[in-house]
């Protein structure tokens, strides 16, 4: 089967926020580009964004679910943020110097049972991602199909917080890559691991409510809780919607 390039998505402040692109620009053992370029470290967090740490030294919605309904819109020019969320009013900050003011303004939404967050942490080396190395990640339309028909319920892709979106293949076809390198467009990614998923892909990325048990379903029907592969790009290349992706 043929599968095509349907969505790219980053995320600039990790965990905070999605934001849709048309096309970008891939450099070789890099992220997508400004995704995960900043992180909220909570109060117990030592991270000052001079190297990579894990996902548990960050604010984010496995623990509190109402980050998942946050839209952003970075402007790369400026640097500044234009972030929604439907219980909130918009804002536009500086992530580099208004983290104050950001941190104030996200509060409302965090859980007062978690550890607060503290302030915005910038990526020196490269994006904040769930990995220890520069990954993107991609995801197949046809297994969300699957997942949600199973579930008796329609998915929204932006549960899963991935990069990549492809279309036109077969469920669970991307596992098949791993350890094989993709073509898209006038890139290359070599495809390292699948995705364990967390207990933010259970929430409704509308409401930011917890509405679907995605990770039992992944349990009970395949026997994992995997959804998604990781890559990494070994070609730079431009990326577009519609893109027809080749396995090398």
């Amino acid at each position: 089967m043929t599968g095509r390039l349907t969505h790219i998505w980053r995320h600039p402040i990790k965990a905070h926020g999605v934001e849709a692109l048309e096309s970008v620009d891939l450099r070789t053992g890099k992220t997508l580009p400004w995704d995960r370029a900043w992180a909220v470290a909570h109060e117990l967090s030592k991270a000052d964004g001079s190297e990579w740490v894990p996902c548990g030294n960050f604010s984010r919605g496995a623990k509190a679910p109402s980050l998942m309904a946050l839209k952003a819109v970075l402007d790369e020019a400026t640097g500044l943020i234009t972030m929604s969320h439907p219980d909130l009013p918009d804002i536009t900050f500086n992530p580099d110097t208004d983290s104050d003011t950001f941190i104030d303004w996200v509060r409302p939404i965090m859980p007062p049972e978690r550890t607060p967050s503290a302030h915005i942490v910038r990526a020196q080396a490269r994006g904040m991602t769930d990995t220890d190395f520069p990954s993107i990640s991609l995801n197949n339309l046809a297994t969300n199909r699957a997942l949600g028909e199973k579930m008796g319920t329609d998915l929204s892709p932006l549960r899963w917080r991935g990069n990549l979106w492809l279309d036109g293949l077969k469920p669970w076809e991307e596992f098949d890559w791993v350890g094989k390198r993709l073509h898209i467009g006038g890139a290359v990614l070599e495809i390292r691991e699948r995705i364990t998923r967390c207990m933010a892909t259970t929430v409704n990325p509308d409401t930011g409510e917890r509405d679907a048990a995605t990770l039992d379903a992944l349990q009970d029907n395949w026997g994992h809780k995997q959804f998604g592969v990781y890559g990494v790009v070994v070609k730079d290349g431009q990326i577009a919607l519609g893109d027809e992706i080749e396995v090398l």
